[in-house]
């Protein structure tokens, strides 16, 4: 509503309702009625002007996620390969302290092992490291026992050798190679599997074999032994 407009409106309809009940002036009796002035007609009311709601701002859609780059599979596992049996290689001689023994088949890991502690004491004493495996040679064989070499490799010469000591090389030539996994009890296993290999395969070896040590003997459990055995070709 226009509140101003309302007022002015109710003051003029106020006055002339006065003037007529006092009967003032005659000439306004005798003159034609004046007209009545129209009754104020209510402003119409306006019509209600729609607020002005701000249209609703659509909600961007989330951004899609990142996708996590995926896992690579797993690689597989190595495929774990058998040792090479009757494996042709080349022994190439090695400096080595060697001590010389022999031993009975009932007491034959022991007696090697005795014979390497020996070596490996003495180089111990004066501060030489060895230069590769513990190695065993052997030279001759009967039903009862043999006779070997045992040796270690080195960079330096040790002092101080006891009698059945000295230095020399380690063997050298074609050989083939095979490996030996378990306790010393169980090579003749191993050997049986050579002769028949040699034999299959008609070659002929020389009178003496060798067994390289791959883990050491004075500290690995007999079960444990992986030793690489060589036999030197004709």
């Amino acid at each position: 509503m226009n509140f101003p407009r309302f007022c002015r409106l109710a003051m003029v309809a106020l006055v002339s309702a006065a003037a007529i009940s006092l009967g003032l002036s005659a000439a306004i009796a005798q003159s034609p009625p004046a007209a009545s002035p129209p009754a104020a007609s209510t402003p119409a009311t306006p019509a209600p002007v729609p607020s002005a709601t701000p249209s609703p701002v659509p909600t961007p859609a989330p951004a899609p996620a990142a996708e996590a780059p995926a896992t690579p599979p797993p690689s597989p596992a190595p495929v774990q390969t058998a040792d090479p049996f009757g494996e042709q290689i080349t022994l190439a001689p090695k400096t080595v302290v060697i001590a010389k023994g022999n031993a009975n088949w009932d007491s034959a890991f022991d007696t090697l092992v005795e014979s390497l502690k020996t070596l490996s004491s003495l180089l111990d004493k004066q501060g030489i490291k060895p230069a590769g495996n513990f190695m065993i040679v052997y030279t001759s064989t009967d039903d009862t026992g043999f006779t070997y070499l045992a040796e270690i490799p080195v960079d330096q010469e040790p002092k101080n050798l006891t009698k059945v000591m000295s230095m020399g090389k380690s063997p050298e030539g074609k050989a083939l190679k095979f490996v030996h996994r378990g306790s010393y009890d169980n090579m003749d296993n191993t050997y049986e599997a050579i002769t028949n290999h040699l034999d299959d395969k008609k070659l002929e070896a020389k009178d003496t074999f060798i067994e390289e040590y791959i883990t050491d003997p004075l500290k690995t459990a007999e079960d444990k032994l992986v030793i690489n055995v060589y036999v030197p070709l004709k």
